[in-house]
C-alpha cells in the first residue's frame, strides 16, 4: 500500500484556520462557532476538516482557466471516503451545492466547471492513496494524480492504457470528463479503460459499480461531468510497458495528408502513441506535424525505416530520438515549470476542444486555422488526431455519427488577463463550436464554451432523456457539480 501525500492538504497554510463546525440554514452560512446562530446544525463528525478562510475560498474559486471565479462558502479537506459521504449527504439534506475539485496540483477545468458558488467544494486531492497493484490492474484513490500512479507502476513494468498529454491531473477528475491522449486511437478514452469505480451518490451512499455491478451508475459517472456522483476510487487496468520510448516527428504539407497517415497507423497499430499538431508561427501560418512513439526494450530497438515506411510526410523532416518512457509520459513538465516561472502559466486558458466527423474534418480544420492568428493560440499548440468511434463506450460522451472521429483542439493561451481579450477568445470559441455543430461535430466538455440548457439538450441529442433520467435517479435535488451549468435549477 502506497500513500502519495496522504492528508497532504492539511499541510497547506490554510489548514491552520478555524474549522467549520456547524451550518445555518437561514443564513446559508458555515459557522466556526455553533453558538453564533440560533438554527445552527452541527456538522457530522469528520476525520478531515471543513474550512472557510478567505485563502481557502479563493483557491476553490479558481481553476486552470482563470476565467470564471465562483466563491464557495466552505472547502472540505477529506481524510477518508467516509468524510465525502457525510459531507455530501449533509449538503444534500440542506440543499447545498457540492463541487469536487483537485486543489493540489492542477484543477484542469477552464470555465468554472468544478466550482460551487455559495456551496461546498470537496478538495478530492485529500484522497491520495494507491491501494494495491496486480499484474493486470491497480486500485487507486480518485485524488491521486496520473504522474504519481505512473511513477509507481513503471517500477513494475506497467502503465495505464491511456494517458492525457498533461499527467499532473487527478484520476477522478479525468474519469469524470473523458480523458483523451495519443493512445486513444488504440484504446479509447480513459473513461473506456476503467474496470470498477467507487462512487458517492448525492444521498451519501457509497456504491461500487462496474460493467457487471450497478451498471447504470457505472455508465453514468464515466464522463458524466460529476452530475451523478463523486468518484472516490477506481480500479484501472494496466498494460506491460517497456522502459524506453523511440520518439519520431515529421512535418506535413496539409491537414488531409496528416489525418490520412494517422488513420493508416491507427488501423495497423504500428505505434503506441500518435498525435498530430498544428504549431502557430510568427507569420500566422501553421506548421503541421506528427508525433509518434514506440515503447521498447534496449535489447530490441525498433527499425526506424520500417516504423516510418509508407508515411507521406515532407521528405527530410523526420527526426527520431530515444528517451526513458516516463520522460515521454511527463514531457510537459518542463513547459509547466518554465511557464510557472515566467508567470504565463497563470494566464487565462480558454481551451476549445471538438470531436469532428472525418468527412468534414480536414476542410473545417484548414478553414479554422486560416482564421486563427498566433495571438489567439499563444503557447498552443493545436491538436489533430483521429480515433475510432467504436472505442468510445461511455454513453454520455457524444460523438459524431461516423466510424472515425477527429479530435481538434485549440489549446488557446490568452496573451494577457485582460477581460476584453478573454471575452473575445470565448466569442471565437463559440463561433468555431457553431461551425463544428453544423457539420455534425461535438464539443469536448472541458472546453471554454458557454452552454445554456438548449445547447446541452442539442449536445446530448437522443441521449438527453437518459441523462435527465439518471440525474433524477441519483441527484434529484441537483446538488452535485453545479459549475457545469447543465441544470439551471
Amino acid at each position: 500500500m502506497t500513500t502519495h501525500g496522504s492528508r497532504r492538504n492539511f499541510l497547506r497554510s490554510g489548514a491552520a484556520a478555524l474549522p467549520v463546525l456547524a451550518f445555518s440554514p437561514s443564513a446559508k452560512a458555515w459557522l466556526t462557532c455553533p453558538d453564533s446562530a440560533e438554527d445552527a446544525i452541527d456538522i457530522p463528525g469528520l476525520d478531515g476538516v471543513i474550512l472557510s478562510s478567505a485563502e481557502d475560498l479563493a483557491a476553490a474559486a479558481d481553476d486552470w482557466g482563470h476565467i470564471v471565479s465562483k466563491t464557495p462558502l466552505a472547502v472540505l479537506l477529506p481524510a477518508s471516503i467516509e468524510d465525502v459521504q457525510a459531507a455530501v449527504a449533509f449538503c444534500n439534506q440542506q440543499c447545498i451545492k457540492v463541487g469536487p475539485m483537485s486543489m493540489v496540483g492542477n484543477s484542469h477545468s477552464t470555465l468554472g466547471q468544478s466550482q460551487a458558488e455559495c456551496g461546498l467544494v470537496i478538495d478530492i486531492s485529500g484522497l491520495s492513496e494507491i491501494h494495491e497493484v496486480s499484474d493486470t490492474d491497480v486500485v487507486v484513490d480518485a485524488g491521486v494524480r496520473w504522474f504519481e500512479l505512473v511513477e509507481h507502476t513503471l517500477t513494475l513494468g506497467k502503465s495505464p492504457l491511456v494517458l492525457t498529454d498533461h499527467i499532473d491531473l487527478s484520476i477522478g477528475g479525468t474519469l469524470s470528463v473523458g480523458g483523451i491522449g495519443g493512445q486513444t486511437p488504440q484504446h479509447g478514452l480513459q473513461t473506456d479503460n476503467v474496470l470498477e469505480l467507487w462512487v458517492v451518490t448525492a444521498d451519501g451512499q457509497l456504491k461500487v459499480c462496474s460493467a457487471t455491478q450497478n451498471e447504470a451508475l457505472f455508465n453514468a459517472v464515466r464522463g458524466g461531468l460529476g452530475q451523478f456522483g463523486v468518484i472516490v476510487k477506481a480500479r484501472i487496468p494496466l498494460r506491460d510497458t517497456a522502459p524506453l520510448a523511440r520518439h519520431y516527428t515529421a512535418t506535413y504539407a496539409d491537414v488531409a495528408t496528416l489525418i490520412a497517415d494517422q488513420i493508416m497507423l491507427m488501423n495497423e497499430g504500428r505505434f503506441d502513441y500518435a498525435e498530430g499538431f498544428a504549431t502557430p508561427q510568427a507569420d500566422d501560418s501553421y506548421v503541421l506535424s506528427i508525433e509518434l512513439v514506440k515503447y521498447y526494450d534496449e535489447a530490441d530497438p525498433p527499425d526506424d525505416a520500417a516504423m516510418l515506411a509508407g508515411l507521406d510526410y515532407v521528405a527530410g523532416s523526420e527526426v527520431a530520438e530515444t528517451m526513458p518512457v516516463y520522460d515521454f509520459f511527463n514531457r510537459l513538465a518542463p513547459v509547466v515549470a518554465y511557464t510557472q516561472f515566467t508567470g504565463e502559466w497563470y494566464l487565462p486558458h480558454p481551451l476549445a476542444d471538438f470531436f469532428l466527423p472525418l468527412s468534414e474534418a480536414a476542410d473545417l480544420i484548414e478553414a479554422t486555422l486560416a482564421n486563427t492568428p498566433v495571438a489567439d493560440i499563444g503557447y498552443g499548440p493545436v491538436l489533430i488526431y483521429p480515433f475510432p468511434r467504436d472505442k468510445i463506450t461511455a454513453p454520455f460522451i457524444p460523438m459524431p455519427d461516423e466510424d472515425t472521429c477527429v479530435l481538434f483542439s485549440l489549446l488557446r493561451w490568452a496573451p494577457s488577463a485582460d477581460p476584453a481579450v478573454v471575452a473575445d477568445l470565448l466569442d471565437k470559441n463559440r463561433a468555431v463550436y457553431e461551425d463544428v455543430r453544423d457539420v455534425g461535430g461535438k464539443r469536448y466538455s472541458i472546453s471554454s464554451i458557454e452552454f445554456d440548457l438548449p445547447d446541452w439538450i442539442q449536445h446530448f441529442a437522443q441521449r438527453w432523456p437518459s441523462f435527465l433520467q439518471r440525474k433524477l435517479q441519483y441527484d434529484v435535488k441537483n446538488t452535485l457539480t453545479p459549475g457545469q451549468g447543465i441544470f439551471p435549477w
